[in-house]
């Protein structure tokens, strides 16, 4: 229940009138990062929005974003909430500490929200005032979020990329210069 983020703020460094821009470098924490800033430096206030949607499904499921065990096989924590959306097993979902404070109500519009904020499309996530009136004032007309981003299988061939890179080593080699 202690989330760390780097990434709000970024849609900032360009101006009032500007509605997305590009960068030559890409910075910030991948897993947060909106999939187009990651991939193609395109940034926006769509970005922070995605970021805050991962970071509201990290409270409410009590999963961090990277967690490969309780997302099993799925790449993702949005991709792992979406499909338990998907199933109906969005109750299940929720960390059951919140269910004790919280109405079932709220903690299932908290997941419908932050499941709308990591959409593939930055088009269809809403933007942050629309976020926060909803969450302020709760609301039954939500559309369906579509699926979010990095909605990939993982081919045998990425499973088999990860195997080795969790199982790799790092070595050092220490040389020791003598006169002959």
């Amino acid at each position: 229940m202690k989330p760390k983020i780097a990434d709000f703020g970024m849609a900032r460094i360009f101006g009032d009138n500007q509605q997305n821009a590009n960068t030559q470098r890409v910075v910030g924490t991948y897993g947060y990062m909106a999939p187009e800033y990651a991939m193609e430096g395109i940034f926006s206030t769509k970005s922070d929005v995605y970021s805050f949607g991962v970071l509201l499904l990290e409270v409410v499921t009590g999963i961090r974003r990277n967690s490969n065990i309780q997302t099993s096989s799925f790449p993702s924590l949005a991709v792992y909430s979406w499909n338990m959306w998907k199933e109906g097993k969005t109750g299940e979902l929720a960390d059951s500490s919140l269910m004790d404070t919280y109405s079932p109500d709220e903690v299932l519009l908290c997941i419908h929200v932050g499941l709308m904020c990591v959409q593939e499309n930055p088009d269809d996530r809403p933007l942050m005032s629309t976020v926060v009136f909803v969450l302020e004032n709760g609301s039954t007309t939500l559309p369906a979020p579509n699926r979010p981003a990095y909605f990939a299988r993982r081919s045998i061939e990425m499973e088999q990329i990860m195997v080795d890179i969790q199982s790799s080593v790092n070595d050092c080699t220490l040389s020791e210069i003598q006169a002959r």
